[in-house]
Order: structure tokens, then C-alpha cells, then sequence
């Protein structure tokens, strides 16, 4: 439930809702994304968390992140981490939780309303925190995919839980095809 007077903060999880919009076969519109969320309250800021794959000062989704920077995002970036876990497998880390987590509770007494765009359980301090504070906390995510892509205690301690597959029609586009570059960028902060 939205009210049109409340100020509302986005916070986006960038690998996490991309993998949902993934599992769920829809590449997410961010244009469209940011006008949803303006019509239902007043839209004070839209965050972006993701970490960047630096090969030769490129990064596959650096052109989602100009974007979404040029068009009223508050993009929050750090290098990911490459190394090699114990199999000898290339992994690559990039984990923004923290810095999720210090945005929304800087941000807490200047909003009514918190949005965030993840399915991970760690976040369920940080949503109790915030709703001790008096605000309320959407959580989008989906419980449609096998598994889930949210643990079930943070849509409990979520005022409410917004299933993506239910925005498909209004903030969706169909997914387009060989993006492997995107996927292998995306996929950074799950470790």
C-alpha cells in the first residue's frame, strides 16, 4: 500500500533484482521502473547498488550504469574482487549490503517509505530498523522462481512484499539475447 503524500526512497540491489528479473524470464525497464514509483508517492531518491567488473577500464554494464545515472539514479559502485576459491575456480566478489544498509539508515528520518529491491535475508535487520523508526518497508522481490529469490523471514518483517512477476506488465521489457557480458556482471555480488 502506497500513499501518494508519503516520500518514498528506492534502494536497488542491482545482481539480486536482476537475477529475479532473470529467473523470471523479463529484463527490468528502469524508466519505467522510476515513473512507477513517482506515481505512487513522492520519489526523493532512486539508489543503485552494484559492483564493477574493471577488465581494461571496461565493465559490461558500465552503459546501464551511466544510464541509470543520467536519468536520476544515485548509482553506489565499487570494484568487484576476483579470486580463486579452494577448487581453483575464478570467482568473482562484489557485495554492497553495507552500503545499502548505511544509505537507508542515513536516509530513515527523511522518508516515509523505503523500497527495496532484494530477496537476501540480510537485509532483515535493516528493515526492522527502519520500521522502528517509524517508516514503512516494501519489499520487491519474487516468490514465483524455484527456488524463491527471497528468504521468507525478510517478507515477513516487510510491511509489504511486492511480487515482481506482478510488475512484469508495468516496469518489464521481453529479455534480450546473448548478453552473456551482462549476465557474468550481474551475477558479481552474489558471493
Amino acid at each position: 500500500m502506497f500513499y501518494k503524500d508519503e516520500r518514498l526512497a528506492l534502494f536497488i540491489d542491482g545482481s539480486n533484482l536482476y537475477a529475479a528479473g532473470k529467473a523470471l524470464g523479463f529484463d527490468i525497464d528502469y524508466k519505467l521502473l522510476r515513473q512507477e514509483f513517482m506515481r505512487r508517492g513522492k520519489l526523493l531518491r532512486a539508489f543503485y547498488y552494484t559492483a564493477l567488473l574493471e577488465n581494461d577500464d571496461y565493465s559490461p554494464i558500465r552503459p546501464l550504469v551511466d544510464w541509470l545515472h543520467y536519468n536520476g539514479y544515485n548509482m553506489v559502485t565499487k570494484p568487484a574482487k576476483e579470486y580463486t576459491d579452494s577448487m581453483g575456480r575464478r570467482k568473482v566478489k562484489g557485495n554492497m549490503d553495507i552500503e545499502l544498509a548505511v544509505d537507508a539508515m542515513e536516509l530513515a528520518a527523511r522518508i516515509d517509505h523505503a523500497v527495496l529491491f532484494s530477496g537476501d535475508g540480510d537485509f532483515r535487520p535493516l528493515v526492522e530498523s527502519l520500521q522502528r523508526q517509524g517508516g514503512r518497508v516494501s519489499v520487491v522481490s519474487t516468490i514465483r522462481s524455484q527456488p524463491p529469490m527471497i528468504a521468507d523471514d525478510l517478507r515477513r518483517q516487510a510491511d509489504n512484499f511486492i511480487e515482481l512477476h506482478e510488475l512484469r506488465d508495468v516496469i518489464g521489457r521481453p529479455p534480450r539475447e546473448n548478453r552473456p557480458d551482462r549476465e557474468q556482471a550481474e551475477a558479481l555480488s552474489d558471493g
